[in-house]
């Protein structure tokens, strides 16, 4: 998420470990006696009884009902960078929005070449088009002054175009059989929201009731519930100029609650994967092609896309950074993590069997993504003060990753 101040880089780089500590204690309860009592405590049945669901496991809670809340913030920090943030203007948004769709783009090509286009796996085309930002913003808080601020801001607006790809592929690709009276009901909600802010509410109290109300109305209209996240933060005011910003305070307020709470409890009710069959398990269709979609697609695409931009003269290459910084940092994008884990269960419901596989793609490629990236970065030569040739970004993809400097 965003990081705009040193204590907030340091918070970061706490809940990416505390993220990375949730998912390695999930693989070690899965693979130990403790296997049965970990599946049982997910299957737990709990709470009341839900529209399509009846009563719903703890899973289902975690996956259907905190994750809304992360994409409640996800859609705060998309509004307030769009209008007041770093993709506020068409010139800041041409970079990430160009790198974000090629990154997207490219993974999803790869599992598809790399399944042979087997009907029973293309509903996972999607699970290694997404980036975990608060994994890649943990391990560049953890490269501390090796990652330029520059590769920071860069990183963390492509992966905010990268959730709005995201929460567009979940709506329109993994949506249920409609109800239609309640997705009008939840329209109409959301539009009733929007018009409080019109006219002057400031209070966050009738927008988090009808967040949780929109949160009904979308899990009974087979609508992926998360979406209402996105929706009711589209109507929280921002309130540009105003002393006190319910989007701004409400933004700072469940950051911490996201990142520490949400997130790793996801990682941890997400990532148990059963190993019985080691790491040959890789070389099955489904978990190797998300696996070379998040290593090789990702940090292709991305890097391809921001190379060819500033080469053609679209955007400039961004300031303080070299090509291998900035390969560097492509290669962190293919940290799928939460979204391609979250995405992997949406894509094989009922499949047991399917989304450990897709686990398992989405762990290795996430892992080796995040091994790769921390090494560029941290091995890279700080930049002088003049720019590198953009030419010189074409011995990458040569494998001569040895730049020169001019003048």
């Amino acid at each position: 998420m965003v990081a705009s101040t040193e204590k907030q880089l340091k918070l970061e780089k706490y809940a990416g470990l505390l993220l990375i500590a949730a998912a390695a204690l999930a693989l070690i309860a899965a693979n130990s006696p403790l296997a049965g009592a970990y599946h049982d405590l997910l299957h737990l049945e709990l709470g009341p009884s839900m529209p399509r669901f009846g009563q719903m496991s703890l899973h289902q809670w975690v996956a259907d009902g905190l994750m809304a809340v992360f994409f409640l913030l996800v859609g705060l920090e998309v509004k307030r960078e769009w209008y007041e943030g770093r993709l506020s203007t068409p010139a800041e948004r041409r970079l990430p929005i160009l790198a974000a769709i090629a990154g997207m783009g490219l993974p999803a090509l790869i599992y598809v070449a790399v399944i042979g286009g087997d009907p029973a796996l293309m509903s996972g085309w999607a699970i290694p088009a997404a980036t975990d930002i608060a994994f890649a913003v943990g391990v560049l808080a953890i490269l501390g002054r090796h990652a330029p601020a520059s590769i920071k801001l860069l990183l963390v607006t492509i992966a905010i175009v990268d959730d709005i790809g995201a929460v567009l592929i979940i709506a329109l690709f993994y949506t249920a059989s409609l109800n239609v009276w309640a997705l009008a009901g939840a329209l109409a909600l959301a539009g009733g929201m929007a018009a409080l802010g019109q006219f002057g509410v400031r209070r966050l109290g009738p927008f988090m009731a009808g967040f949780a109300l929109l949160w009904l109305l979308v899990l009974a209209s087979g609508v992926h519930p998360t979406i209402s996240g996105v929706l009711a933060a589209l109507t929280i005011p921002l309130g540009k100029g105003e002393p006190r910003s319910p989007l701004r305070w409400l933004e700072h307020h469940i950051h911490p609650w996201v990142m520490f709470g949400v997130v790793p409890i996801f990682g941890f009710v997400s990532a148990g994967v059963a190993l019985g069959g080691g790491l040959s398990m890789l070389a099955e269709p489904l978990p190797l092609a998300i696996f070379a979609g998040l290593f090789l697609g990702k940090q292709l695409g991305i890097f391809g896309a921001t190379w060819a931009a500033v080469r053609s003269g679209l955007v400039p290459r961004p300031d303080g950074t070299n090509w291998r910084q900035l390969y560097g940092a492509a290669a962190l994008c293919g940290i799928g993590f939460t979204m391609s884990l979250f995405i992997g269960a949406l894509a094989f419901p009922g499949d047991p069997a399917r989304i450990d596989e897709a686990k398992l793609g989405t762990l290795a490629g996430s892992l080796l993504s995040a091994v790769v990236g921390y090494l560029i970065l941290r091995l890279a030569p700080p930049v002088p003060s003049s720019a590198e040739d953009v030419d010189e970004a074409g011995e990458i993809f040569a494998g001569d990753l040895e730049e020169e400097q001019d003048g």
